[in-house]
């Protein structure tokens, strides 16, 4: 039973991360993959196996942010919303789902998890945390077109997960 617990931790522990085998960079190598990418998470700079992650193109998308005046507020799926967390908004993807978004502007890229409904703009598709609009160099700006892509474990259905 202790195992079990153990197991489910370490999952929930992986999930909370984006699915990714994270390493410290600047005090170890990156561990032997069959094929591995950078990516950001929490700011940091990680590498992910894409080996055990599939990436189902969802095309480009309208995006925009926000933050200040929702922070703090409850999200549509119960939890509350922190601007700084990377998260996203959807009118029609399932709460918990994942997406690597890039900007292809500066090809850099991002995991937001959709925990809220929007954008309520007509034309846009996504509506992105304060957090992932600054990573992607787009905070300036407002609106962009991203390139997006949603992730999924290699073997597992859909695993949803609440952050609080």
């Amino acid at each position: 039973m202790k195992s079990l617990s153990k197991v489910l931790i370490i999952s929930g522990m992986i999930t909370l991360v984006g699915f990714t085998i994270i390493t410290n960079e600047s005090t170890k190598p990156p561990l032997p993959v069959n094929k591995t990418e950078n990516i950001t998470v929490n700011s940091d700079k990680s590498t992910a196996n894409s080996s055990i992650v599939n990436y189902i193109d969802k095309g480009t998308m309208l995006a925009s942010w926000y933050g200040p005046h929702f922070h703090g507020k409850q999200t549509a799926n119960g939890e509350i919303f922190n601007q700084m967390a990377f998260t996203a908004a959807s009118k029609s993807l399932r709460f918990g789902t994942l997406l690597k978004v890039t900007n292809p502007k500066n090809d850099r890229s991002v995991i937001v998890r959709v925990n809220d409904r929007g954008p309520y703009i007509p034309g846009r598709q996504l509506d992105l945390s304060k957090a992932a609009a600054l990573s992607l160099g787009m905070a300036k700006r407002g609106v962009v077109r991203v390139k997006v892509a949603q992730l999924s474990l290699k073997g597992v259905n859909f695993p949803v997960i609440n952050l609080n």
